[in-house]
């Protein structure tokens, strides 16, 4: 991968080519990626970029490194849509023409989600992809990491799909406001930190990574808050790391939710947790 990195080409093309040379400017590009990844520096940081639900999501140290795992989320986002039945393409709604719309009994409206925390982006990008119609905000409390997703949208031609947010979890939403959530939080215990490759622990940002003594501090903040801020109906989808699965489905015992469930990952690890707003 360094190696395709430092050529700007394909690994395919160094298979097809096994008697290409090095330049000198290539040679040394090579050996400053090599030396880089040697310190611990991950791969993406270094190629900057890294594949997430079929997209090139472009990656530096100022937001998470997108996993596969986390497609679990999108998964899960879209089979909501889909159950529901109660997101529909219109044709001649609302001022641009199209869009989804949600029949609640009393008033429709477009069906508006959240992705809280964006990071890269890579949420909010992979739902705009699937949901052209649909309005999707993106917030996250980092400036540089909502600059590095506003350049992903662009790129991506999905800038007009997405509203970039500078806000803590949720608060600059009114109350009854969104139809959907999805959230990759920060879930590490900060008494697990020696636990990580240094890969992680060292270069990736700290403040999407840690979340207090037990990985639990932002949930209990982001799940009140998501009761807020959805309509009746509405959906909250959360990702987990291995150890936090008890502690949130507690969180999320309220009365104000139901059909609480999980899914579980390829390591059978319960990975997303989700829940409707009653």
């Amino acid at each position: 991968m360094l190696l395709s990195h430092a050529l700007k080409v394909d690994r395919t093309y160094l298979r097809v080519h096994p008697e290409r040379e090095l330049t000198d400017v290539e040679q040394v590009h090579l050996a400053r990626y090599l030396r880089d990844r040697l310190a611990g520096t991950p791969t993406q940081y270094i190629t900057g970029h890294q594949e997430f639900w079929g997209l090139e999501i472009r990656v530096s140290p100022s937001v998470l490194i997108p996993r596969p795992e986390t497609e679990h989320l999108v998964e899960r986002a879209l089979a909501i849509v889909a159950e529901s039945g109660g997101a529909v393409r219109l044709d001649g709604v609302g001022d641009s023409g199209h869009g989804f719309r949600i029949n609640d009994g009393d008033y429709t409206h477009f069906l508006q989600i959240l992705d809280c925390g964006t990071g890269s982006g890579c949420l909010a990008l992979a739902l705009a992809s699937e949901l052209p119609n649909a309005r999707i905000y993106a917030s996250d409390i980092s400036a540089p990491a909502l600059q590095t997703a506003r350049a992903n949208a662009l790129r991506l031609g999905l800038a007009k799909s997405i509203t970039f947010i500078q806000a803590d979890l949720m608060s600059a939403f009114p109350d009854a406001s969104l139809d959907l959530i999805v959230s990759n939080p920060p879930y590490i215990a900060l008494s697990d930190a020696s636990t990580l490759a240094r890969e992680v622990r060292d270069h990736e940002p700290s403040v999407a990574l840690f979340a207090g003594p037990d990985g639990t501090a932002v949930y209990r903040r982001l799940i009140p808050d998501a009761a807020r801020v959805l309509r009746p109906g509405g959906w909250a989808i959360l990702e987990m790391g291995f150890n936090v699965a008890d502690p949130v489905k507690t969180l999320f015992g309220a009365s104000q939710w139901t059909r609480l469930a999980t899914d579980r990952d390829l390591a059978g690890i319960e990975r997303v947790i989700y829940a409707r707003h009653t």
